[in-house]
């Protein structure tokens, strides 16, 4: 197999081409759940081996909530999407309806508002994948961690069960068109070592 943090910029490109077919279904899927008009920025696109996860983000101090899904099908491995707290707390804010500024803290109902909207965003990433590779791809139900970046992120580490050697991250910034505002997130995929083949098959340079 390949090591993917040694590929060509044709290679990235065409990944970089997938990334961004998600992104599109994932801004289209936001757009549904909160009734807002979602623009995209093109996604960034990081190929990095799991023991660099918690260094992708930024701060790795930033608190944060992460969804997790396993995924199952014709793909094995890990989606995780995470948000710091002030997009986590915006996004329960627009599925609930409310105004801006109106929750403050991940309680029992942002963390369903959140764990939602998480399980529908990368499961619209996820269909981009295997609507691109022209395959089946499920995602299991969504678990939600909440805390600090790196320990969220951590977590998702050991809930790949050590099968993924490699993460795929991509940045994308939603913004709320009408309201001029940003939401960003980060989605990290950790294929196994078998679906990483199968990945960069399907854009035929593997």
């Amino acid at each position: 197999m390949q090591d993917v943090r040694t590929l060509s910029a044709r290679q990235l490109d065409a990944l970089r081409e997938v990334a961004n077919i998600g992104a599109g279904h994932a801004a289209t899927a936001l757009s549904q759940m909160t009734d807002e008009t979602i623009m995209i920025s093109m996604p960034r696109l990081a190929v990095s081996g799991v023991d660099e996860l918690p260094g992708l983000l930024a701060a790795s101090e930033e608190p944060v909530a992460a969804v997790l899904l396993h995924m199952v099908g014709d793909l094995q491995g890990l989606s995780v999407l995470t948000f710091s707290h002030t997009s986590a707390m915006r996004l329960a804010e627009l599925m609930s309806r409310r105004s801006a500024g109106s929750c403050t803290e991940v309680g029992a109902y942002e963390q369903s508002a959140v764990q939602e909207a998480g399980n529908i965003l990368s499961s619209a990433y996820l269909n981009a994948l295997a609507e691109f590779m022209g395959m089946v791809l499920l995602p299991t139900p969504p678990k939600l961690a909440v805390g600090l970046s790196h320990a969220a992120l951590a977590d998702a580490v050991r809930a790949s069960c050590g099968a993924a050697s490699v993460v795929f991250m991509m940045e994308t910034e939603f913004f709320l068109k009408d309201r001029n505002e940003p939401l960003r997130g980060l989605y990290f995929m950790l294929p196994d070592a078998g679906s990483l083949d199968q990945i960069l098959h399907a854009v035929r340079l593997g």
